[in-house]
């Protein structure tokens, strides 16, 4: 599980094995037991939450917007 990002207290990564045929590009966020899901195009979109509330997916949102460029870099570099 390659992680990309931590900032306050969230860890942003994704997992090497991401399925055959492989998911197109996202990132996973966790802290204590939550976690969600985004997927970073053509925009970013949440695919799934376990745990946090609409305040926290708001900002996790926002997270991942201002850093896209950084996770599609890291993803597309990880599985070139």
């Amino acid at each position: 599980m390659p992680t990309v990002l931590r900032i306050r207290g969230f860890r942003f990564f994704f997992y090497s094995n991401e399925g055959i045929p492989r998911e197109p590009a996202h990132i996973h966020v966790e802290r204590d037991r939550w976690e969600a899901k985004f997927w970073l195009r053509p925009e970013v979109q949440l695919a799934y939450n376990d745990g946090y509330n609409a305040r926290t997916l708001r900002e996790l949102t926002g997270l991942v917007w201002e850093n896209r460029n950084l996770f599609e870099r890291a993803w597309n570099e990880f599985f070139a």
